[in-house]
């Protein structure tokens, strides 16, 4: 199997022919995101990609700063704790910033990906970036969590027919875009109505170590998160496929 998945990593840098993706596909696509990230019995499961890419967030932009990536701890409730060391002031406000945007902006990596012919090369970055945060893991969920990712992602660069990559990376794109949506309602909420759990809030933790108050650092939030969604449908309306299907 690594030695497949290794061929079809190196293979997945040529550049395959875009999937036609049809309108209808494209319908059935958003229902099945927001199938996966509505109701509580599927966000149970889906969620838990969204708090990886949410922590991995906070890991590579504290990296982009020069500060030291010391561990990730991810929980099943969806909660999740990335911690670095390093010079204070903006470096940790960067870093504090980059978790609820994240899976926004990978969403729309991904269906740009998948809509210009990359998608297997999306799926293999994203296994490699799995692997690589195995070593920052440092609890037995978080290990199980991310070990069962990792699996999927080798097993669909592995066995999806190349045909159908650019289809499976749209719809996970999506998924994401949507998956972000959720999650800053859950922030929002907790602001408004559920104001015990502060703690967990990255806006309260902007605010605590900033001085920025918290409402600020959400819309901030939402303003990369719409943007993220802008990119997509940007990505998707430029494709030929959406051509042909306004002519």
């Amino acid at each position: 199997m690594i030695e497949t998945w290794w061929t079809r990593f190196l293979d997945g840098f040529a550049q395959a022919a875009p999937p036609d993706i049809t309108l209808i596909e494209l319908a059935i696509v958003v229902l099945t995101a927001a199938a996966l990230s509505l109701p509580r019995s599927t966000w149970r499961y889906f969620g838990l990609i969204t708090t990886i890419v949410h922590e991995l967030g906070h890991a590579f932009a504290a990296l982009m700063t020069g500060r030291v990536l010391k561990g990730i701890t991810l929980t099943m409730d969806h909660a999740g704790t990335t911690t670095t060391i390093g010079r204070p002031g903006w470096r940790s406000a960067w870093s504090g910033f980059w978790g609820y945007p994240t899976p926004a902006v990978f969403g729309a990596t991904l269906a740009w990906a998948g809509i210009n012919g990359w998608g297997t090369a999306a799926l293999s970055v994203g296994a490699l970036i799995l692997l690589a945060a195995l070593l920052f893991i440092r609890n037995g969920a978080g290990l199980l969590i991310l070990v069962v990712t990792l699996g999927v992602s080798v097993l669909l660069v592995v066995a999806l027919p190349a045909q159908f990559t650019g289809h499976v990376v749209v719809a996970l794109g999506l998924a994401l875009l949507v998956g972000s949506v959720r999650d800053l309602g859950k922030v929002i909420s907790v602001h408004l109505r559920r104001r015990q759990e502060l703690d967990s809030s990255d806006a309260y933790l902007l605010y605590r170590s900033t001085g920025v108050p918290s409402p600020v650092w959400l819309v901030l939030f939402a303003l990369a998160i719409a943007g993220a969604m802008v990119w997509a449908w940007g990505a998707l309306s430029a494709s030929p496929q959406f051509l042909r299907w306004i002519e």
